[in-house]
């Protein structure tokens, strides 16, 4: 998979921690989920009496005010006491001790302890509920070092402020909150200045962490989209199919479908016979040098020349193939034995062709034989399973006189199987051969039978029908699995590509009875 880089996954990577950044700080910040009840000391300060000798960050009050009479080595102590959590904390949610009350509040403890010598309690206006909470028996009470709170109902976002005259100072550290909220937690929380509002993530934080989020992931996303994952199964690149002629029209319908499915593949098909296909790509191999393997893929019907061992063989289909005949020719069937004689030259004519199943009133046509190039995997098969000998020598150039006048026979040989279709279905009296799916398709020609059997897919395997052969795709070595010479391979013997090359009249070798009949060889 092509896209899988390190630049990829660390952009990818980043992104999503800056989104989970994100979430978290604002869910943190602002929804605070649960029932959270904090508390923080927005105020230690000592007293000491109005004209005293002490300086520095102490507050000076007289006496009787506030408090009390303050004493020199007094403090005064602000809490806040909040509902920092993202739900009601009821009176139901308080656990109460002893005395009715919810939170004890203690000012050091063994030997620093220090004794509450009062309270006030401060709510903001318009909390009226707040405020006669506070003021429902038991109230507020002193205890030596403990200050008692009873139950306050706190929305979100509520509190309300206790100031608390000590004997003595305490540090902010020794000043601790126990009580119990059922399904929630009691704890110190802390904010930047000792303001109103509840300590939340800054609307400024909050926008740095969303825009800093925002420009991440344009960034990955930049990132990958020049880079975007094929389908499963596909790639990218070049790749040339060449070789059969024959098998060429399903590999060219295979590859648009292939291309259709995998955006940014194009499989170019320039066929060029089995034999000169496969060579080329040894020569496209040899010259790469040890480099990458060529993007190239020969296909052969029947196994290509020999004398190429870094060429790797792969199983396709089984191929069917059928000789032709121009329609002025009434033959619908001829013995191996017939058409054997016709390609030695022995029958010049069609009405002196002899044997049984022929029509009597053959035409009076000469015999042309339009045939295939050297090249050709089509006539090796032909001549090999049909025939049991090689052709005889080309004698013609135009496909209709003869050049050599020594010749037994008219023959001429093409480039490619639509030149031998096209050429019989022009000539009376022309006979030629061709991929069962080409040639049934072809007009002004048609298909004969061999010993009474004709080219028949679903009797693959047990009629005796000889002119047949497995076609296989060569590659230089063996493809990378993430190359597109594979991941083609792949499409045409397994993926959707073996439904067209049945649809066109082949059986996949990859299918059971395909296996079965390909390993036969």
């Amino acid at each position: 998979m092509e896209w899988i880089t390190a630049e990829n996954v660390i952009a990818v990577a980043t992104a999503l921690v800056g989104v989970l950044v994100s979430v978290a700080a604002v869910w943190i910040g602002r929804i605070r989920p649960g029932k959270r009840l904090g508390y923080r000391v927005q105020l230690n300060t000592l007293l000491h009496k109005e004209g005293g000798t002490r300086d520095g960050g102490v507050m000076t009050v007289r006496d009787g005010e506030v408090l009390g009479s303050a004493s020199d080595g007094a403090t005064l102590v602000l809490l806040r006491v909040e509902n920092d959590g993202g739900v009601d904390i009821t009176h139901g949610d308080y656990a109460l001790d002893t005395s009715g009350h919810a939170l004890r509040f203690t000012f050091g403890e063994g030997s620093s302890a220090v004794d509450v010598l009062g309270v006030v309690a401060t709510v903001p206006q318009g909390w009226d509920s707040l405020r006669d909470d506070l003021k429902h028996e038991p109230k507020l009470r002193r205890a030596g070092n403990a200050l008692l709170v009873p139950r306050v109902a706190l929305a979100p976002g509520q509190y309300y402020k206790l100031l608390v005259q000590l004997a003595g100072p305490v540090t902010d550290a020794a000043i601790e909150a126990h009580g119990t909220v059922t399904d929630g937690r009691i704890l110190r929380n802390r904010s930047t200045t000792p303001d109103d509002e509840s300590g939340r993530f800054s609307p400024v934080a909050r926008t740095v962490t969303v825009v800093l989020t925002a420009c991440v992931v344009a960034l990955a996303a930049i990132i990958v989209r020049e880079q975007t994952p094929p389908p499963i199964g596909c790639a990218r690149g070049s790749l040339t199919v060449t070789g059969s002629t024959a098998f060429a029209p399903v590999v060219r319908e295979v590859a648009k479908a292939y291309e259709k499915d995998c955006a940014g593949a194009t499989v170019t098909v320039d066929a060029d016979g089995s034999t000169a296909g496969v060579r080329d790509l040894a020569a496209a191999g040899a010259a790469a040098d040890g480099e990458d393997s060529p993007a190239v893929i020969a296909l052969s019907d029947g196994h290509g020349p020999a004398g190429h061992p870094q060429l790797r063989e792969h199983l396709v289909a089984v191929s069917l193939f059928t000789v032709v005949a121009h329609d002025a020719v009434p033959v619908e069937n001829l013995t191996l034995e017939q058409i054997r004689a016709l390609y030695r030259g022995d029958v010049a004519r069609w009405n002196q062709l002899e044997g049984p199943g022929l029509p009597a009133d053959l035409p009076d046509l000469p015999v042309l034989l339009v045939s295939r190039d050297a090249n050709s995997g089509t006539r090796e098969v032909f001549q090999r399973r049909v025939l049991g000998r090689n052709e005889p020598a080309n004698s013609s150039r135009d496909c209709s006189t003869v050049d050599d006048k020594e010749a037994k026979v008219v023959r001429c040989e093409l480039d490619s199987t639509d030149q031998v279709l096209a050429t019989v279905a022009r000539l009376p009296g022309a006979l030629g051969y061709a991929e069962l799916g080409a040639g049934s398709t072809a007009k002004g020609l048609h298909g004969i039978a061999l010993d009474g059997r004709g080219p028949v897919l679903d009797e693959l395997g047990s009629s005796p029908y000889p002119y047949r052969e497995i076609e296989y795709a060569y590659t230089w070595g063996d493809p990378p699995t993430d190359s597109l010479t594979a991941s083609f391979l792949a499409y045409l013997a397994r993926g959707r590509g073996q439904d067209i090359v049945r649809a066109r009249g082949h059986l996949p070798c990859a299918t059971p009875k395909g296996l079965r009949i390909c390993g036969e060889g």
